[in-house]
């Protein structure tokens, strides 16, 4: 199971029923097809960059999960048949491996090289 992050934004004029509809029915997706909900939360009415679909503000919401990637293609579907939504976007999150710079070890014969080009 991969990590997802999904975040949509509702329409500014949905009431607080119809945010909390369009949680339920990404949860439930998820739920159903055996995945999990880590964590949800709701960012509030904030304003757009640009309009999207004639609307200066939304209600953003983000959920982050694990499941499959055929269960993130249905939580993408439902959000995309909801006429309340009017934009989402998810994203695999990507675990960040630790990489360890090694440093080489100088001999004492490559010190003496060095040395020996100085001028004096």
């Amino acid at each position: 199971m991969n990590n997802y992050e999904v975040v949509f934004i509702v329409r500014p004029d949905a009431d607080e029923n119809i945010i909390k509809g369009t949680i339920q029915k990404v949860s439930e997706t998820v739920g159903n097809l055996k995945g999990q909900i880590i964590k949800t939360e709701e960012w509030g009415k904030r304003r757009l960059a640009y309009a999207i679909k004639k609307h200066s503000e939304g209600n953003y919401i983000m959920v982050n999960m694990s499941s499959t990637p055929e269960t993130c293609k249905e939580v993408e579907r439902v959000l995309r048949l909801s006429e309340d939504v009017i934009r989402y976007q998810a994203v695999r999150k990507v675990e960040e491996k630790t990489t360890r710079k090694t440093k080489k070890k100088t001999t004492s014969a490559h010190k003496e090289t060095n040395d020996e080009r100085k001028p004096e």
